[in-house]
């Protein structure tokens, strides 16, 4: 009697054990979406991933956003297109202070994988944690903390995932959806539109778009999972974490690079037109050519000099050329060099047309630095048009 007790008693108990097995919550994968903040680097948003192991009482985030700026040479190596970024893990509660800290808003989505798929997501991630390969060459368009994220549910699911389709001519450029960004920062826009070449304005179809984590978040929300013919969303409804108003940002025209440099432009003319002793035209030419052979530098440092793809073939080079820097020469050793300012007269004198006949080819606030350039250049060309021609040699 007390031996069938005590194997009714086993029976029982693993019985037991089984049922809470099946009822106590296996791993759960989230997507976390952050808002942007207002600091340069935060103006996009952030993704990372949220993995929650019950068993394990493991609830950590996984973020490819991670940088030190305590990295030898930090800016010249993200200048050079050669900043390294990392896999960081963290716990869910300090994942989320941070952002508490800097109030800015945090939403998951639970993502819908079965058992066998979050353990193919772990084991990619494992294998990213392993020292050889938890670092990364970051790239602005198509390695970050989103395509990190997109290209593991991609191999964890396989041809089980499914985009849906897209309209052509509704897909935006690379250019017009970081511009979306930056709007409430014109200046930024600005320098961003100056440096960004002309990959930056190849159409980014859904799957590209992921490289914003908004966008990310909003690809992975319309996708589907073909389950055995039926197809389940990807992601489960937002939940939100952390809740903020957006940040506000303080928008003025008066502040903004076209009326800014629409008023440098007039100045100029005015100038031009009522200073007519040549010491003073020439120190006004040295500052603007100075100006201007600093940004031809800096446009022919990115796109011939480093490894951000995003910045080659930049049309902006047809403007700010290379050769305005012999312009510079010319004025500082008194050279009577007529070809090279009629050159960058022509150049500038294209440019603005293009973007005339064009409207997008171009910054709008572009307009007054190159009507800047074909002022200050054809006075110095030759030109017997130009009643405002001066000559180098005569001081």
């Amino acid at each position: 009697m007390k031996k069938a007790s005590f194997f009714l008693s086993v029976l029982l108990i693993s019985g037991n054990l089984n049922l809470l097995s099946q009822l106590s919550p296996g791993p759960e994968v989230y997507l976390l979406t952050c808002a942007p903040g207002t600091a340069t680097y935060s103006i996009y948003g952030h993704s990372a991933l949220r993995i929650v192991i019950p068993e394990k009482n493991s609830d950590l985030v996984y973020n490819w956003g991670v940088f030190d700026f305590a990295t030898p040479n930090f800016v010249w190596k993200f200048a050079k297109g050669r900043l390294e970024y990392m896999l960081g893990v963290y716990s869910f509660d300090r994942f989320l202070q941070e952002y508490f800290f800097e109030q800015r808003s945090v939403y998951q989505q639970k993502i819908n994988l079965e058992p066998d798929e979050i353990q193919t997501l772990i084991a990619l991630i494992n294998e990213n944690l392993k020292p050889e390969n938890v670092k990364y060459r970051y790239d602005f368009f198509y390695d970050d903390c989103s395509t990190r994220i997109r290209d593991l549910l991609e191999k964890s699911l396989g041809e089980k995932l499914i985009y849906p389709p897209e309209i052509v001519k509704d897909i935006p450029t690379f250019r017009e959806k970081v511009n979306q960004y930056q709007q409430p920062y014109p200046w930024l826009l600005f320098g961003v539109d100056l440096l960004l070449g002309s990959p930056a304005d190849k159409k980014a179809d859904l799957r590209d778009r992921m490289f914003l984590p908004i966008d990310l978040q909003e690809g992975l929300s319309d996708a589907v999972v073909n389950r055995n013919g039926k197809m389940i969303p990807l992601l489960q409804n937002p939940d939100f974490l952390i809740e903020f108003d957006p940040p506000f940002v303080k928008k003025s025209f008066i502040t903004s690079p076209m009326f800014v440099l629409s008023l440098i432009l007039i100045l100029m003319i005015l100038l031009s037109a009522t200073i007519r002793a040549k010491t003073a035209n020439k120190v006004i030419d040295l500052l603007v050519f100075s100006v201007f052979t600093l940004l031809a530098i800096l446009l022919l440092f990115f796109n011939f000099f480093t490894d951000h793809q995003q910045t080659k073939w930049n049309l902006n080079m047809i403007w700010l050329s290379p050769f305005i820097i012999l312009c510079l020469i010319s004025l500082i050793f008194n050279k009577e060099w007529h070809g090279w300012f009629k050159l960058v007269f022509s150049l500038a004198i294209i440019a603005f047309l293009i973007q005339i006949f064009f409207p997008n080819a171009f910054n709008s606030a572009f307009i007054p630095l190159e009507l800047m350039i074909v002022v200050r250049s054809s006075m110095r060309s030759g030109f017997g048009w130009n009643p405002l021609s001066v000559n180098l040699t005569e001081v």
